[in-house]
């Protein structure tokens, strides 16, 4: 069986000295591996490629035959690794926590070990009639959420 440090360490290793990055190793059923890559700005047609040629070369098909998939994650996609939060800072983006709480709001930061969220929300006044706005900054860790998604704008 093919196995996944294998393959991490190889993107890793292909990775080493660009702002490229792996999100996620799938190995599958049937030898299938799916390997997903982003990178700050965008993932070109040609960085799959020559990540997939890479990969290729360096297994060997008469051990073991495989089918390998390159791609980036999907835009509705769950955040996975930790330069995908960096990525979107600036952005807005939907998180649920494992409690089940939603929040969504202008990802303001994040590191190692948690990210900051701005939200904006309506609240009923505490005196007087009408809501009024409330723009509050939301830290939570990664092992908090659940799912921390990018909102599309539309």
């Amino acid at each position: 069986m093919i196995n996944k440090q294998t393959i991490i360490d190889l993107v890793n290793e292909h990775f080493a000295g660009t702002d490229k990055f792996l999100v996620e190793v799938k190995i599958l059923k049937g030898s299938v591996i799916e390997i997903y890559i982003d990178a700050p700005n965008h993932i070109l047609i040609a960085d799959c490629v020559a990540l997939s040629r890479f990969v290729e070369g360096s297994l060997d098909r008469e051990k073991e035959d495989f089918e390998l998939q390159v791609s980036s994650p999907g835009a509705t996609e769950s955040f996975k690794v930790l330069q995908q939060y960096q990525k979107y800072i600036g952005t807005k983006v939907k998180v649920v926590t494992k409690e089940g709480a939603k929040h969504e709001g202008i990802l303001k930061s994040a590191n190692e070990n948690e990210f900051v969220l701005e939200e904006t929300r309506r609240e009923k006044k505490t005196v007087g009639k009408g809501n009024h706005t409330v723009v509050e900054d939301i830290t939570l860790t990664y092992n908090q959420t659940k799912e921390t998604k990018s909102v599309l704008p539309f």
